[in-house]
């Protein structure tokens, strides 16, 4: 197995060339799969809510330990691919992924589900994120762009795949046949996928053998100041994202739309937030990761206005495509950014810490508005408060940009 697994070194024509276009399309299926640790928790709530008597909070508790698990593996596994390639580290993922589904389909008790849901699911499902952009990013150098966000757009297809193929499997057997074949699926498609991830970038080779990489910031900003820069920057970027993405559906029921016309609206989100993500990776090949992150924070901003004085069915579908369509690219441009500003050898680590950064945002901005709209009595104000840290967002953005300076030509090998 792990001869089966072991790295074996790129050449320069990789680069760009049909290998990389290959390794692509895998990592977007191995992302695709993975996002199944994030989205089949969504589609089995109410069955799991049911059998175990929860209430609806307590059941929520399962999401909440993938997600804490899924933050924890970005750092984990990004710092793995870093030192041992990419195969290895997908491998365990993966089987971690699919033992989580099959094992969770007998847990007896709400505790070992929950458990499951966070140590395995959600670390597992983590791989095919953060460290799958980091990884990705090492075989492009004109199209790195596009290649990242292309496999960004693996999360947001899960979204989509998942819930229709797994709503079968809940009518034949309830959620337990469905995690157990989820588990069963998981594991035929990934591990065979990982495989074909043996190689080694030579963008690492050059690295390892201490070939310099320039960096765009001046020598007074250090990596490691520009790493915290960055968390700073996803953090309030996410807090901002969190409001709508977390709250449309129950902003809607107090608007009298219902839930249905909420969660379509969020389908209208991540819809939209696919072409995104490829308009991003195209934008960012030809002006650069830090500007095109800024003009999607800048959309992001815009949209969050939008919410304000527009809160009608009709205009709330268009206000929620706008959305989308300004804030999908926001995240993978952090992993451009990290691979244009940071050394190639850290790229696992330092995209992992960011991407973690981005879901602890997240979280925090989907509690912040709850705690603002008990205090409130509406979402006006929540609103407005992702404005202010998307406006924080945009401030430190603009201050990367500003502190930057042309590319280096022997940056090339980075």
């Amino acid at each position: 197995m792990t001869a089966f697994f072991s790295a074996t070194p790129g050449t320069s024509s990789d680069i760009d060339g049909a290998t990389a276009w290959i390794r692509m399309a895998a990592c977007l299926v191995l992302a695709t799969m993975g996002g199944a640790g994030m989205w089949s928790m969504v589609v089995v709530l109410p069955e799991v809510q049911s059998e175990f008597g929860l209430e609806r909070g307590t059941a929520s508790l399962a999401y909440t330990a993938v997600m804490s698990g899924f933050a924890i593996g970005n750092l984990l596994f990004g710092r793995a691919i870093d030192r041992l390639g990419a195969a290895v580290p997908v491998a365990i993922g993966a089987c971690m992924l699919a033992l989580g589904f099959i094992i969770g389909s007998f847990a007896a008790a709400y505790w070992q589900f929950v458990a499951l849901q966070g140590l395995l699911i959600g670390i597992g499902s983590a791989v095919s994120f953060g460290p799958m952009l980091a990884d990705i990013s090492h075989w492009f150098q004109k199209r790195r762009g596009i290649a990242v966000t292309a496999v960004a757009c693996g999360n947001y297809i899960a979204g989509v795949l998942w819930p229709l193929v797994m709503q079968p499997m809940l009518n034949a057997g309830g959620w337990r046949f469905a995690y157990l074949l989820m588990g069963l699926i998981c594991l035929a498609v990934s591990l065979p996928l990982a495989a074909m991830l043996r190689r080694r970038s030579p963008h690492l080779a050059a690295a390892a053998n201490g070939q310099a990489e320039a960096g765009l910031l001046s020598a007074a900003v250090s990596h490691r100041t520009l790493q915290w820069i960055l968390v700073l920057a996803g953090i309030a970027c996410c807090v901002a994202m969190s409001m709508p993405q977390v709250h449309i559906v129950a902003y809607c029921v107090d608007l009298g739309f219902g839930v249905a016309r909420g969660s379509e609206m969020l389908a209208v989100m991540a819809g939209a937030g696919i072409v995104s993500r490829i308009v991003s990776g195209l934008l960012a090949d030809r002006i650069g990761g830090i500007r095109t992150l800024l003009i999607g924070s800048t959309g992001q901003m815009l949209a969050l206005f939008l919410f304000l004085p527009f809160d009608g069915l009709v205009s709330l579908y268009v206000v929620s495509m706008i959305f989308g369509l300004s804030q999908g690219g926001i995240v993978p441009m952090y992993a451009i950014v990290v691979r244009e500003y940071m050394p190639a050898r850290e790229a696992g680590s330092r995209v992992g810490v960011v991407i973690m950064a981005t879901i602890v945002g997240m979280a925090l901005g989907g509690w912040l508005s709850g705690e603002i709209y008990d205090l409130t009595g509406s979402y006006q104000a929540a609103f407005i408060n992702g404005i202010a840290w998307n406006l924080a967002n945009m401030a430190i953005i603009g201050t990367i940009l500003w502190r930057s300076r042309p590319r280096s030509p022997v940056s090339a090998v980075a």
